[in-house]
């Protein structure tokens, strides 16, 4: 039994064997593209400003993924030595630029899935504010400063935290201090001015999907006889193919659009949190 996960039972046979031939996460890596149209979003974060609150568009974005995994939760599954587990937790990672700095430092957030939109902003402002300082800010960045103190310790760690993950021996401390054990990765690209990008998953770790938010820009859009651009948000994303089926992704994404299109919806709990089996 891992620490971070139970395993999935009476998997239909497709994805037991899928797991066996597609061995690593980036043998089984799919992509889709959304662009979410822009203006209901800047409408609610207008609306809600007039209320005395600020959320970011990148709250929106954790709070919807957040919100439909409540509904489907196979997307929080993982696979690892071939074997499909269900996640014990939700955790988002997410790079933080350091102020003057050009690289920056990640490590997780943890959410509930009961967790409104005002939640997620609250937790994802403290996780900022935490990891903007100067220096080692989260225990990731004191793993990796210790595993780089001696010549060949980085080798031998890393190698030792494979097999141990393999085997489902990892620590959960180790696991709370690792960014590759994750249920989604997130990074606001449009931020630092660029597009967005189909950004690879990691085979070590347990992170099935990793998504990423660009740019704005213009998408032309059929309206009776005419062709209008609408200003939309694109986001990629890579997931793991193996933790659930085709028409379950897509079914979600789809439901994750409505979320980004209506996110008033995110600002109650959910009525019904369903439950992986």
């Amino acid at each position: 039994m891992r620490a971070d996960g139970k395993r999935v039972k009476n998997m239909p046979p497709m994805y037991t064997v899928a797991a066996h031939f597609m061995a690593r996460r980036s043998d089984a890596c799919n992509s889709i593209e959304l662009n979410i149209p822009l203006d209901p979003i800047q409408e609610y974060l207008r609306s809600v400003r007039a209320r005395g609150y600020r959320i970011s568009h990148l709250a929106i974005v954790i709070a919807a993924f957040l919100r439909t995994t409540a509904e489907y939760p196979y997307l929080n599954r993982f696979v690892v030595n071939k074997t499909i587990y269900a996640r014990k937790e939700f955790a988002v990672g997410m790079v933080v630029m350091k102020p003057g700095e050009l690289d920056g430092t990640m490590n997780k957030m943890y959410f509930d899935m009961t967790n409104t939109i005002f939640d997620v902003q609250r937790i994802m402002d403290e996780y900022i504010e935490q990891n903007r300082g100067s220096g080692d800010t989260n225990s990731t960045d004191n793993a990796i400063r210790i595993l780089l103190k001696l010549p060949g310790l980085c080798r031998l760690g890393v190698n030792l935290f494979k097999w141990m993950d393999k085997h489902g021996l990892l620590p959960y401390p180790v696991i709370k201090a690792s960014p590759f054990h994750t249920s989604f990765v997130v990074s606001n690209l449009a931020s630092i001015r660029t597009n967005h990008i189909f950004h690879h998953v990691y085979d070590f770790g347990t992170t099935s999907m990793i998504l990423t938010m660009g740019n704005a820009r213009e998408i032309p859009k059929r309206i009776g006889d005419a062709i209008v651009h609408e200003k939309c948000m694109p986001m990629g994303f890579v997931m793991d193919e193996r933790i659930c089926s085709g028409s379950y992704y897509a079914q979600a994404f789809k439901r994750l659009s409505e979320y980004l299109k209506d996110p008033a919806l995110l600002e109650q709990p959910p009525r019904v949190v369903n439950k992986d089996i």
